[in-house]
């Protein structure tokens, strides 16, 4: 005999089954909130990392679909709101707009879990999450902020892990990261499974130890080359905040000349300090970003300058320049001109990626590619900044073999040192070493593996040079000739398992 169920007994139902998830996830929600607000963004803990995720896909399995979305919706926005402030270059009300539609982003790795892993069975439905999280990322690494925003970069610091990303780039480390908070909550959950969770810990201990192994057994052996890089000092600000009315031709002779005067005055601090450390035994210098704002008339004396300092004192010096044209409808150029020790530009590199909002308004447009001299300290490379946070464009340098990246960048305290960190994972990824001098911010050396050979920090320096033996030779890894693999396979995968989940009898508790 069949039992009709009222409508109202139903509602009820529900009703006390939200109760029951709700007292059963408020211990998750806490603890997936206070590791969100340092698993990523200025105060980073990158255990929290590994743990906030575990918390937060607890809330969204527990109990009905909906309401264990939107709670780890909610908790996404808050945190990331959070965490974030000042690292983002929004203003107002729009920074908040930025943590509603990046909160929505980050959700779709729990949503598609929540979909199919229980379809799948406890090894496959233990797939969904990570490789879900690494197409998402993958997806938003191609759009204008690259790879920001990547999980891998909380790791910064965990060498054996991190080499790695001479295999997989960012996508290895962070697939590791999905695909423990998924086998982690497989073994929490009835009936108990603990096989993804030792298959996971089998895979992370290789990976460990054969990281550990390429840094004990394969450390750079090169000889080195003294590299100086130098920051200004800071600028003669109420010259150069009339360089918007120059630009636009509304200036008096007044404000272009005392505008003239003053970046004479940081052209001459950074040209007579370069010649100090080409006496001290630098063979490569070259400054931070756009160190010298100067107008396009008179850019051609300075790089006289520079180009007779480099003959006189057998050097390579990278001069930055925002080059200014007033009138014109792009009127930045933001270069990196390189001088050969016998005075010649071996080449005059601009910024491939412009940060986006007012630089890249006014910016000239750029070819897109990299720009590389061979001199008896190996192959140098050079790249600007916001270029660093490009994997595909740094790609280049990559194929192009080159043993020296030579990075010229500008931050600001929220990103201080979480930019200069993102930069040294190009160097393991491309088997290259790095110099990034950067102002207002961290700037620091690296090898190939990732070793921090130097570091200036200008919020505690009271001299903005950095000096480091940079190694002349790079390597050839293995994510340079595959490329991103490992995320074209996880979107594989991840198709294969939505197929086999919706053609799967099982159905989810609603």
């Amino acid at each position: 005999m069949a039992i009709a169920i009222s409508p109202k007994s139903s509602w009820h139902e529900k009703a006390r089954e939200s109760r029951r998830a709700l007292k059963a996830n408020f211990g998750w929600l806490i603890a997936a909130f206070a590791l969100l607000l340092v698993a990523d963004g200025r105060n980073t803990i990158a255990l929290a990392a590994w743990l906030a995720p575990v918390c937060l896909l607890r809330i969204v399995r527990n109990g009905r679909a909906l309401p264990g979305l939107a709670t780890a919706y909610v908790v996404l926005v808050v945190a990331r709101g959070i965490a974030f402030r000042g690292m983002v270059p929004i203003p107002g009300a729009f920074y908040y707009l930025f943590a509603v539609v990046s909160a929505g982003a980050a959700l779709l790795p729990y949503i598609a879990d929540r979909l199919l892993a229980k379809r799948l069975g406890p090894f496959f439905g233990t797939l969904v999450f990570p490789c879900t999280l690494v197409c998402t990322q993958f997806l938003y690494s191609q759009g204008p902020h690259g790879s920001w925003g990547s999980l891998a970069y909380t790791q910064a610091g965990n060498l054996p892990l991190l080499q790695l990303l001479s295999v997989t780039g960012l996508w290895g480390v962070t697939f590791l990261i999905g695909w423990f908070a998924a086998v982690a909550n497989r073994a929490l959950e009835p009936p108990r499974n603990l096989r993804p969770l030792a298959v996971f810990a089998l895979v992370y201990l290789v990976v460990i130890l054969a990281g550990g192994a390429r840094l004990a057994f394969f450390p750079p052996s090169s000889p080195s080359v003294r590299v100086a890089s130098l920051s200004p000092a800071e600028p003669q600000q109420p010259a150069f905040n009339d360089l918007n009315a120059i630009v636009a031709g509304r200036a008096t002779s007044a404000q272009v000349s005392a505008f003239q005067n003053a970046s004479a005055a940081v052209a001459n601090d950074l040209l007579s300090r370069s010649a100090l450390e080409a006496s001290a035994g630098a063979k490569i210098i070259f400054w931070s970003e756009t160190a010298v704002q100067v107008l396009a008339q008179d850019e051609p004396a300075l790089l006289a300058r520079g180009r007779e300092l480099a003959r006189t004192d057998h050097i390579y010096l990278g001069m930055t320049l925002g080059t200014w044209t007033p009138g014109a409808p792009k009127p930045l150029q933001n270069k990196l001109v390189l001088i050969e020790p016998d005075g010649n530009v071996a080449w005059q590199y601009l910024k491939a990626h412009p940060t986006p909002g007012p630089e890249t308004a006014a910016s000239v447009h750029t070819d897109g590619k990299l720009k590389w001299i061979d001199s008896p300290h190996g192959r140098t490379v050079g790249a600007i900044c916001y270029d660093m946070d490009f994997p595909s464009l740094m790609a280049q340098a990559g194929s192009d073999r080159a043993d020296i990246v030579i990075s010229p960048a500008g931050d600001w305290r929220a990103i201080d040192p979480r930019h200069t960190e993102m930069a040294s994972f190009r160097a393991i990824e491309q088997g290259f070493n790095l110099a990034r001098q950067t102002h207002d911010g961290l700037s620091a050396a690296y090898d190939y593996e990732g070793h921090q050979l130097a570091h200036m920090d200008q919020y505690q320096a009271q001299e903005l040079t950095m000096v480091a033996q940079l190694p002349t030779r790079g390597v050839r890894t293995l994510y340079t000739l595959l490329g991103n693999w490992l995320a074209w396979l996880c979107l594989a995968v991840l198709i294969v398992l939505v197929w086999l989940g919706f053609r799967s009898p099982v159905t989810l508790q609603q």
